[in-house]
């Protein structure tokens, strides 16, 4: 089965040459396979996120985290101006 045949309004190879060929005059012949690669990579990634069980240790930090509640700093003291010497006149 043709998957493309499922979009509607794509039904044949003219069209699927006419998008190849707009993306081609936009990016450029030297800039596609880069694109390609990329977009592999974090297609790749992301399904891996998807399948990837957090460690527990991380689940149980973040659960903490969320349960902790900061309390306000005491601000440092002022340093004590600095007081010149007098001359003697």
């Amino acid at each position: 089965m043709n998957t493309l045949a499922l979009i509607p309004g794509m039904q044949g190879a003219p069209e699927i040459l006419l998008i190849v060929f707009v993306i081609l005059l936009l990016f450029g012949a030297k800039k596609l396979p880069e694109l390609a690669r990329s977009l592999g990579k974090s297609l790749n990634e992301f399904k891996r996120g998807q399948t990837e069980k957090p460690p527990e240790k991380e689940v149980e930090a973040s659960a903490k985290d969320e349960k902790k509640v900061e309390t306000p700093a005491e601000p440092a003291p002022a340093p004590a101006p600095e007081e010149e010497p007098k001359a003697d006149a």
